[in-house]
């Protein structure tokens, strides 16, 4: 019998989830529990004013014109899901089981935490005119006007934010000049040797790439770098990273990480009773590679919330630990990536990186932990349900592109 039935049979009311966050892990916590089963009142918070909209074609199809927004195809009122969009909420007081909002008090019964992840913010840039953010359907309103004028554009960020915004601006017909602090792309991502065929794409995309090179200052129209240069900037886009939105959760009671993440466990339960936490903004304890995960992807986004959603409607916790997966369209490449590949041994390539198309395959103790993907989708297919079933590879066939990946397997 479910949680949800034993209240109505007891005659008391049915529960109230509220989810706060209308992004990708918010709205699909909203769907996953009406298809659970779940007939209590279901309330979805959005601090946007926006129908609830997915944010990948912001840096693609929204950005380039094609498409005027991303809304999710979702009928909440045949749902019966109730929007509260346009409203910040500030604090939760866990005892009254109630959130702070400029509107006043929201009861929950039971909370779902999906507020995402929020751009970092380049020191100094703030309020400088021409220095833009792409996270939101109104960033990507503001920036398709600068593509358009075709304006000197100046990426700060080489990681996949910065690579996807430099190819569409390239497409637009912008001068782009992509500024890196590190010594290559994607440097907290991936292996120098994996990211360095990476860096010849901004060339051959007609981009400049300065690695080594760090913001002294923005001024409206140029970007200052510590050694001195100065590049002519029409618009300065900033992608260097970004951090749970969970600010609003100090004093709460909610246990945060050193990365400002909702530590939950792993059912996806906080530290406090009644609330969960999804998506971009929690992170979550992971057997299959022993440490803590934060998985800042649209995958991540999707697959969570069933979880949740499960354990609401019928009461009973299941383990979430996913094979992490992400993709990104880049200089005409379609990038995949599946796993985790920090704790791995051993390291295969399968191809030339020099050619469109090739593989990197990690193992850890000849078991498969992860894969990265460039135009071989067969591979990534192949790959990821290998290391969800922790197979043993052999390394002289896994290292042969022209061998099928699960012919690899022992």
């Amino acid at each position: 019998m479910s949680e949800q039935t034993e209240h109505r049979e007891a005659g008391q009311r049915p529960r109230r989830v509220v989810i706060v966050g209308a992004g990708m892990a918010g709205v699909q916590t909203a769907v996953a529990l009406r298809e659970q089963g779940f007939a209590g009142p279901v309330t979805l918070i959005g601090a946007e004013p926006h129908q609830p909209y997915d944010r990948p074609p912001l840096s693609k199809a929204v950005l380039l014109g094609l498409a005027e927004d991303s809304a999710f195809d979702i009928d909440f009122e045949a749902l019966d899901i109730t929007l509260r969009l346009g409203l910040d909420v500030s604090g939760l007081r866990a005892a009254a089981h109630e959130l702070d909002t400029p509107q006043g008090p929201v009861p929950y019964d039971v909370l779902v935490l999906a507020t995402g992840a929020e751009p970092v913010v380049l020191p100094g840039a703030e309020g400088v005119p021409g220095v833009h953010l792409l996270r939101t359907v109104d960033d990507a309103a503001r920036l398709r006007p600068v593509l358009e004028r075709q304006h000197d554009v100046v990426v700060v960020g080489a990681g996949w934010i910065g690579a996807e915004f430099t190819t569409a601006a390239r497409a637009a017909g912008c001068a782009v000049t992509v500024v890196e602090a590190a010594e290559r792309p994607l440097a907290g991502t991936l292996p120098a040797e994996v990211a360095a065929p990476m860096a010849r794409w901004y060339a051959e995309s007609g981009a400049e790439l300065l690695t080594g090179a760090r913001v002294a200052r923005v001024d409206p129209g140029a970007v200052h770098l510590t050694d001195g240069r100065v590049i002519p900037a029409g618009a300065v886009i900033v992608g260097i990273g970004a951090r749970p939105a969970t600010g609003w959760l100090a004093g709460s009671g909610i246990a945060l990480g050193p990365d400002g993440s909702v530590t939950a466990d792993g059912s996806l339960r906080t530290s406090l009773p009644d609330v969960h936490a999804v998506g971009d903004c929690a992170s979550f304890p992971s057997a299959r590679y022993g440490e803590r995960l934060l998985v800042h992807h649209w995958d991540n986004a999707l697959q969570g919330p069933r979880t949740v959603a499960a354990a609401i409607a019928d009461g009973r916790y299941r383990t979430y630990d996913p094979v992490p997966y992400f993709w990104s369209e880049q200089f005409g490449r379609f990038v995949q990536y599946a796993g985790h590949h920090a704790g791995a041994d051993t390291m295969l390539w399968r191809g030339d990186p020099a050619d469109p198309a090739w593989t990197v395959c990690w193992l850890r103790e000849g078991v498969l932990v992860a894969v990265l993907a460039v135009g071989r989708p067969r591979d990534l297919a192949q790959a990821r349900k290998l290391v969800e079933a922790g197979a043993r590879l052999d390394p002289v066939r896994a290292a042969d592109p022209s061998v099928p990946l699960k012919a690899a397997a022992l």
